[in-house]
């Protein structure tokens, strides 16, 4: 049989080809290859409409900065349409103003996708705040937290993105209101004109309101009085039945 020799460069940049688990890996992180999959997947994950990989291709964007430099008449000349290229500029234009929690996943960081951007954007103020504490106190794994800080090393700071990037590098988190208790609304209400008026007041409480009585219910509101068969299951579970929210709530 024939010996199978493995190429050692990158057909579309020449770089030398590492082999890792019988697996031929670019470690060139400017290998045109890879950089139109991370430039499409950028405008996607920001929502800039219109990048596809034919417009990828004819504007021949070297950078994530260029993106931000072009202007009508530049997508014009290289597209041919003043038409596509004022949509496109008023596309580029709305992703200026995307949060944190929405620009991580956009760099194509492996293991780092919206639920670990999220994650980490309940403990950070600052994407400069990301480093091995703030990783760990996220619950990232090892692997991402690896990766995502080789990415600020290797990526982020060299290429000066918070200058070079319109983007407001910050976030603003969202404090996480204790759970007071889980309620379940049966029957019509007295206190309150409709069920998602009360559900509104007893969550700004900090309650979880649910539709039914599922087991993790501690409450349930019975204001009209009626001793219906989830009425009787909730007191066969222990459960507190509330007459008046209102008056429930005043004495909390």
């Amino acid at each position: 049989m024939k010996q199978i020799i493995p190429p050692t460069e990158c057909p579309a940049c020449g770089s030398h080809l590492e082999l890792v688990n019988e697996q031929l890996f670019c470690r060139n992180p400017k290998c045109p290859a890879q950089w139109d999959k991370k430039l499409e997947g950028f405008t996607s994950t920001l929502k800039i409409k219109g990048f596809g990989p034919s417009t990828i291709n004819k504007l021949q964007i070297q950078d994530y900065s260029e993106i931000y430099q072009l202007t009508v008449e530049d997508i014009q000349s290289r597209l041919g349409s003043e038409k596509i290229a004022t949509k496109l500029v008023a596309e580029i234009e709305k992703s200026k103003s995307s949060k944190l929690q929405e620009l991580i996943p956009a760099f194509s960081i492996p293991l780092i996708g919206r639920s670990a951007a999220a994650k980490l954007c309940s403990v950070v103020s600052d994407v400069e705040e990301i480093n091995e504490s703030t990783c760990s106190q996220a619950g990232l794994g090892p692997k991402a937290t690896e990766n995502i800080l080789n990415w600020l090393q290797m990526d982020y700071y060299p290429n000066q993105y918070r200058d070079n990037l319109p983007f407001n590098w910050k976030n603003k988190i969202v404090e996480k209101k204790e759970v007071t208790g889980v309620v379940c609304i049966t029957g019509k209400l007295k206190s309150y004109p409709t069920k998602a008026h009360a559900q509104k007041v007893l969550e700004s409480k900090g309650f979880v309101v649910k539709s039914s009585l599922t087991k993790d219910c501690n409450y349930l509101v019975n204001e009209s009085g009626i001793e219906s068969a989830k009425t009787q299951t909730a007191r066969d579970r222990g459960v507190i039945i509330i007459n008046n929210i209102v008056k429930f709530l005043g004495e909390l």
